[in-house]
């Protein structure tokens, strides 16, 4: 148990300082904004028009930059590009899995626009390829994110176990869990755990 009181104490520690780092990126990302002469409007980025015509000044042309690629790129894109439907896919039925599953277990809904921002195909400096695979990657990568939440939710409430061995990238939600092995607990306070979704 002293083990347990010492890595709640830590953990308070550590949640606390996210905290604290959250409202220092949020402070930084208020300065970027100023920095580079954007705002916010309606969750659309609004450049200053001599900021625009700044930016655009400093976009490769499309041909020149698939020109200057290697071939060993250009052959691989159909592998890179291919990805798109197997996301797409895991996108509509994790989506539909959620919204369905959710409801009828009532656990709180995952906000898929949380997860994924899709903003950088609206810099100016970028040209068309290089835009659509900033799209491209802020999909893939913001739909895992996503992806993630909606199964960790899933596993707070069927099976919120540690494992016995831990893994390299756990997700928050795990240091909640029941430690391994821990069966009377697990049985005490399953419903407990199932509704705490702070």
């Amino acid at each position: 148990m002293q083990t347990n009181t010492k890595i709640d104490e830590i953990l308070e520690r550590l949640h606390k300082v996210q905290q604290e780092l959250e409202q220092e990126l949020d402070k930084m990302l208020v300065e970027k904004r100023r920095q580079f002469d954007y705002r916010l409007q309606r969750g659309k980025v609004i450049f200053e028009k001599n900021v625009r015509q700044k930016l655009k000044s400093q976009r490769i042309r499309t041909w020149q930059y698939i020109s200057k690629a290697p071939i060993i790129y250009i052959l691989s894109s159909p592998l890179i590009y291919g990805m798109i439907f197997p996301l797409f896919f895991l996108d509509i039925t994790i989506t539909l899995y959620q919204q369905i599953c959710f409801r009828i277990y009532g656990i709180p809904r995952v906000v898929r626009a949380d997860y994924l921002v899709i903003d950088r195909g609206q810099l100016s400096y970028l040209n068309t390829v290089e835009k659509f695979n900033c799209i491209y990657c802020g999909y893939g990568n913001g739909l895992i994110e996503y992806v993630r939440e909606v199964i960790a939710r899933t596993e707070q409430y069927w099976c919120p176990i540690k494992h016995a061995k831990r893994t390299l990238a756990q997700h928050d939600r795990t240091q909640n869990y029941f430690d391994y092995g821990d069966a009377e607990n697990y049985r005490l306070n399953l419903e407990k755990v199932r509704k705490n979704w702070d």
